[in-house]
């Protein structure tokens, strides 16, 4: 039996980051625990452009990987 860190399972990859992005519908992902926007995905440095949804104008790129889908 192979034991699975559900967390993990959660982490973004660049394929979801891009669907989020380009998604009408609103999909929860957050980036240390806060709600945020996927703005832009940029494959080659495997980060995204994103802002808290309470703070639109916080603006700022982080790694993929530290967004969660929940």
């Amino acid at each position: 039996m192979i034991a699975t860190n559900h967390k993990e399972e959660n982490k973004m990859n660049t394929q979801r980051a891009k669907e989020i992005a380009a998604s009408p519908v609103m999909v929860h992902v957050t980036h240390g625990g806060v709600p945020i926007y996927i703005q832009h995905v940029d494959e080659k440095t495997e980060t995204a452009r994103i802002y808290p949804l309470n703070e639109p104008e916080n603006e700022r790129n982080v790694p993929l990987h530290s967004l969660l889908e929940q």
